[in-house]
């Protein structure tokens, strides 16, 4: 009887997602969530890391314990929307990049508190669902160039590589020159070398779960080390969201002002071309595209984005996007949304493991390397650049090298969008430049202008 009724389950769960049809099994499915999480676990350190008040903002931030268990939430949330609904194997989590300009550019650099942040976050989603599930979001994707697409990912990566040397001491202060090498002596900076060392090696030699483990091998000697103290404990009731639920939806009306537009523009420009990016890469690399390239479901999968975005800044951390490390899941098989359904059960279980995961978050030495690996990653995208047609090439070059050196996403997004259209007109080629262009000029213009008053 017990077995007719598993057969039966899972009869309808291979209906519901299409396992068999995809050329998988439940197996395969199983196994390739699995690999996913383990490919992106390291969110659940480092954000807290970038994010918490225990990190470089100080009590500026947001309560780590809170951090934490509000992107193990996220994580679940928006994974299981894409699982169930969009029924893509594809995970979700706070993005890489997001939750850097959320620290640095709009809580530290504008000083916007933390909740009121989050607002903007949530406002970003809000817009994301809408453009998700209308035509103006071919438009949008149609009006801005690729090349530019390409050096906001790039520029990302630079920003969030940029932080982790800083955090790990490789890279530090000077007066004489602004940045200069850190001291290798420091017990710290050594321990944030030889993890950078390790993960490089992981990945390198294509372990799937190469930042984690490298991670993990990184607390081991800085516990071995005396440089990084043991857990109290293993398992721990999830808590700390009395401290942000709900707060994104309390401080909307502080969201509605000048600064925060261009905060809310560029959460939505960067979730929304990283997104559409993500979902085209993981599922071409799992077969899925259709005979013309386009992605079935497409609206389904952004809007499942975005909703995970919404409920993100909800339950009180920053933008939750698609992860490019799905495909480290796809390339062991997964090609469902019980792919992202398994992954979002290993999050849940993880979300009782807080202890273990605050030992790291609290150590910079042992997430900076992670941090300086995404940024690796992300910096890809320069390849893809044409650097042989300076039209192209200034502005491109302008957003990458404008986020690290103004320590601001937003700033590097802003000079790139106001070259753009000025490289084009000298070049004679004024009527290739969208309307849409103009627009974000004249907004981005109206931005620095706000930063000069």
């Amino acid at each position: 009887m017990a077995a007719d009724v598993l057969t039966r389950a899972r009869g309808r769960i291979d209906t519901y997602f299409g396992i068999s049809s995809n050329g998988s099994t439940m197996k395969r499915e199983l196994m390739a969530g699995t690999i996913t999480f383990l490919a992106m676990s390291y969110v659940l350190a480092v954000n807290p890391s970038v994010l918490g008040d225990a990190g470089p903002l100080g009590d500026k931030g947001i309560p780590m314990q809170a951090v934490f268990t509000a992107t193990a939430v996220a994580a679940v949330f928006g994974t299981l929307v894409m699982g169930l609904w969009a029924k893509y194997p594809i995970a979700l989590a706070p993005g890489m990049g997001l939750n850097a300009f959320f620290a640095y550019s709009v809580v530290l650099g504008m000083g916007i508190p933390w909740q009121v942040a989050l607002s903007g976050t949530f406002l970003s989603g809000v817009i994301f669902f809408v453009l998700a599930i209308t035509k103006v979001r071919e438009r949008i994707l149609d009006a801005i160039p690729m090349q530019m697409k390409l050096a906001v990912g790039a520029g990302i990566g630079m920003f969030v590589a940029f932080l982790g040397l800083k955090n790990a001491g490789i890279v530090v202060n000077s007066d004489a020159t602004l940045v200069m090498l850190g001291d290798f002596t420091k017990g710290t900076t050594l321990l944030a070398l030889f993890g950078l060392v390790v993960t490089i090696v992981f990945l390198v030699i294509g372990w799937h779960g190469a930042v984690l483990y490298g991670i993990v091998l990184t607390a081991l000697v800085g516990v071995i080390s005396g440089l990084v103290d043991l857990p109290d404990s293993v398992v721990e009731m999830p808590k700390g969201l009395e401290h942000t639920f709900g707060q994104a939806i309390i401080h909307l009306p502080d969201a509605f002002t000048g600064q925060m537009a261009v905060v809310i523009l560029t959460m939505l420009f960067v979730d929304f071309f990283d997104c559409s990016g993500t979902l085209i890469g993981v599922a071409n690399q799992a077969g899925l595209l259709d005979k013309d390239g386009k992605l079935p479901r497409a609206a389904s999968a952004l809007a499942a984005d975005s909703v995970g975005t919404m409920a993100g800044a909800v339950i009180g951390t920053s933008t939750t996007t698609a992860y490019v490390e799905s495909t480290a899941g796809v390339s062991a098989g997964g090609r469902t949304g019980m792919t992202a359904v398994t992954t979002a059960g290993w999050f849940l279980l993880a979300m009782f493991c807080y202890p273990i995961f605050a030992v790291v978050a609290g150590s910079a030495s042992i997430t900076a390397p992670a941090l300086i690996v995404v940024g690796v990653l992300m910096s890809r995208a320069l390849g893809a650049i044409d650097w042989n047609r300076l039209e192209y090439s200034i502005p491109a070059f302008i957003t990458v090298i404008m986020m690290p050196l103004t320590y601001s996403i937003a700033n590097g997004l802003a000079m790139g969008m106001l070259f753009y259209p000025i490289v084009m007109v000298a070049k004679g080629r004024v009527k290739e430049v969208h309307p849409a262009m103009w627009a974000l000029m004249v907004m981005f213009l109206g931005y620095f202008f706000f930063l000069a008053d």
